[in-house]
């Protein structure tokens, strides 16, 4: 198993689940990192979804924006960590009117130095049609940016369609 692994795909490709999955193996903690926002009532029965689907074996921490930091001081050895999602994440800092692309390079260089094995789950944004207004397509280039650089970063990147994992790398 390769130690950092990202797993891309569309909306409902199976991306969470097949992330999920790779810690069935994993005898250490497992802890779950979820950047999403409970902002309406859909987002929260989402939410909901996820965590009972993965149940008691995972440790939840919620964390919109401080991604990097939590991972330094999470990310211990014999630790499986698994962050959903880092497109999430992206549109988190772009609303709060902060940088993108530096913690994202804050994060992609510090991956290889990370004890624990960590799975970053991302949303291809990239394959639609141009979006038709400026905030819409500078977060399909911020995430498509992200993507990019976590992508050349881990040493297993996987591209999810129809519940069916492609291996791109690793």
């Amino acid at each position: 198993m390769s130690r950092h692994c990202l797993v891309l795909g569309g909306a409902r490709s199976g991306k969470s689940q097949y992330a999920e999955a790779l810690a069935k193996s994993h005898d250490g903690n497992r802890i779950y990192i979820a950047t999403a926002e409970p902002g309406d009532e859909e987002m929260r029965d989402r939410i909901a979804r996820h965590r009972a689907r993965r149940g008691d074996l995972w440790r939840t921490i919620e964390e919109p924006l401080k991604l990097p930091q939590l991972l330094r001081e999470e990310a211990k050895e014999e630790r499986f960590i698994l962050i959903d999602c880092v497109t999430l994440w992206v549109s988190n800092l772009m609303l709060n009117g902060l940088p993108v692309q530096e913690p994202v390079d804050e994060l992609r260089n510090m991956l290889p130095q990370l004890e624990a094995r960590v799975v970053l789950v991302s949303n291809e944004v990239g394959l639609g049609i141009v979006p038709d207004n400026e905030l819409a397509r500078r977060f399909r280039d911020e995430a498509g940016l992200a993507n990019q650089k976590l992508g050349a970063t881990c040493s297993e990147v996987i591209f999810m369609v129809a519940g069916l994992p492609l291996k791109l790398k690793g």
